[in-house]
């Protein structure tokens, strides 16, 4: 296991459990937290035996975005120096839409700025009812679209959803966020794990290389240009998994009315 400082990670039956861990900030990320979350999502590439991970937040909060204070320091010292810190945060998002794994986002408490396009760029986001999420950056003059807030969110809730949420840095609660598509469930706090358990015992019920190769076909169509593009995506990862040992022990679990050994 890495030795992370903001981070804590466990891995049990091919599911990596990632915690932000500076539960005294509401787990707001420090240019430390930033450099942990690159390296273990760039990591998670060449990591086949983990299958699906859960990023959650220590205590309070899921993120409450950057750490002001940490980054104070660093920041108006030019436009060269703050692009360059501006990239090395929004690579955060560019690795989590990379890694092959579905990521599940357990939101409770503040999930602000940052915080919400971390959630934003996971697979699948459970809320529970003490959520309350937004776009933070307009509040303090900076835009409403950072982090992939602008790709991700009116993706997930049409665009007129989007500006709503983005011109004012509003706050959204769970059950709005669930009655508009922005997260697939939202319930009590003490339910998030066990509804998070079924989302993994469900694709931990799929074959490894058909579940990543899923991932990948919907990533990929929601840039493709065209039905051709998509189709011709899906035809090709179909014809990998055609040719690979899933399918015969899929069919033959499927025949023998049994669970498939992958």
């Amino acid at each position: 296991m890495p030795d992370f400082q903001t981070l804590e990670l466990t891995h049990e039956n091919g599911v990596d459990w990632l915690t932000f861990n500076r539960p005294e900030r509401l787990n707001a990320f420090n240019l430390q937290m930033i450099d942990e979350l690159f390296d273990y999502f760039e990591a998670m590439r060449d990591k086949p035996e983990t299958r699906i991970i859960v990023l959650r937040g220590a205590g309070r909060a899921f993120c409450a975005g950057a750490d002001v204070q940490d980054f104070l320091q660093f920041l108006a010292k030019g436009a060269e120096s703050d692009f360059q810190l501006q990239r090395k945060i929004s690579g955060i998002i560019f690795a989590m839409r990379r890694c092959p794994q579905p990521i599940i986002a357990l939101v409770h408490g503040a999930a602000t700025g940052g915080g919400f396009s971390l959630a934003l760029a996971a697979d699948i986001r459970i809320a529970g009812h003490s959520a309350r999420m937004n776009c933070a950056f307009i509040k303090i003059g900076l835009t409403g679209a950072d982090m992939g807030t602008s790709y991700h969110l009116p993706r997930l809730v049409g665009a007129a959803n989007a500006a709503g949420l983005m011109y004012t840095g509003r706050f959204i609660d769970a059950v709005k966020a669930e009655r508009i598509g922005l997260v697939n469930d939202a319930v009590a706090d003490e339910e998030m794990l066990d509804v998070a358990q079924e989302y993994i015992n469900q694709m931990l019920a799929t074959a490894p290389l058909g579940l990543r190769l899923t991932k990948d076909a919907l990533n990929a169509a929601m840039d493709a240009p065209s039905l051709t593009a998509t189709l011709a995506l899906e035809d090709r990862n179909q014809v990998m998994t055609l040719n690979g040992p899933d399918l015969a022990e899929g069919l033959a679990a499927l025949q023998e009315r049994r669970a498939p050994k992958w």
